[in-house]
């Protein structure tokens, strides 16, 4: 095992998994401390450095593209302060935690970790319910609504409509981008079937944040709901190939009568059992989700 403490938080790797600790010292940011406690599974890791400097060193952790709903919500806008996956090294800990750069590549190397992007998310994020105070509204998440409640600040023609309720279905995506310099920054629900051009101040699905400390974290907020959105690198087709082929008809126009279905006998048995292996593997890849793989798997049999 290794391990490294320091007033910046500490970090404790068992071989299997990476434990991310936020430490109690003045100078670590709001964000890191209300995520809490971090466990990283190798799989999720694609690399580690160590960055010595005169003052203090860094250790920083590169996760796999797609692992983590935090990272996939901030889209590399959080601070190094605000970065979880970032620790500040005292000079008297470099060889620690040199050490334990050399153990977490090791065991990198040992399992042979792909450092590819992932298809499911390997964290699960924060911890629900959460409910963040920031900009003109607080935002309340329980796992399956959000909540948007105004404040005195929030613009009056978005306040107007009051209280804002969203299920999670309806979400489409979502968006933290801080403020910089004069741009303010948002907290954005992409609402399906209503999209919007308007800017955060006066789009009611959408917090304006104007840089003060409580900010970052709404990128939990995003991170919370990101998480239980589909997986960017799979999303939910509206109508795969493979489905569409074998489940849905096609659309006859009501003045031309339908074909007569073709005999049993015009059907190829082999090429079904052809056809019944491809949509198999297209289930096993996760191509197809158990319900398309159900109702194409049905259609070719039926044809049997």
């Amino acid at each position: 095992m290794a391990e490294i403490i320091q007033r910046d938080g500490t970090w404790t790797f068992d071989g299997v998994a990476l434990r991310l600790v936020p430490g109690r010292d003045k100078g670590v940011s709001l964000l890191r401390k209300t995520l809490g406690e971090v466990t990283l599974p190798l799989g999720a890791l694609a690399g580690i450095a160590f960055e010595q400097g005169k003052k203090s060193g860094r250790l920083r952790l590169r996760l796999r593209d797609g692992a983590d709903p935090l990272l996939q919500a901030t889209a590399g806008r959080l601070a190094d302060a605000s970065d979880p996956y970032q620790l500040t090294v005292e000079p008297d800990r470099y060889g620690v935690a040199e050490y334990l750069v050399d153990e977490v590549r090791t065991a990198l190397l040992l399992e042979q970790v792909p450092a590819t992007a992932c298809d499911r998310y390997l964290l699960s994020g924060p911890s629900v319910p959460l409910q963040v105070s920031a900009g003109d509204a607080t935002v309340s998440f329980d796992g399956e609504q959000v909540r948007l409640e105004w404040n005195w600040k929030t613009e009056e023609a978005k306040a107007a409509a009051g209280t804002r309720t969203i299920a999670l279905g309806d979400v489409a995506a979502v968006e933290w981008q801080p403020a910089i310099g004069l741009e303010n920054g948002y907290l954005r629900f992409t609402v399906r079937n209503a999209p919007t051009k308007a800017p955060p101040k006066y789009d009611p699905n959408s917090v304006e944040l104007w840089g003060f400390k409580k900010d970052p974290l709404m990128a939990l907020v995003a991170a919370a709901v990101q998480a239980r959105l589909p997986h960017p690198a799979r999303p939910v087709p509206a109508a795969h190939p493979a489905v569409a082929k074998e489940a849905a008809p096609a659309a006859v126009p009501a003045a031309v009568p339908a074909p007569a279905p073709a005999a049993p006998a015009e059907d190829d048995h082999d090429a079904l059992l052809r056809r019944l292996r491809e949509l198999g593997g297209l289930h096993r890849d996760g191509i197809l989700t158990d319900e398309e793989f159900a109702a194409a798997k049905q259609a070719v049999l039926r044809r049997m």
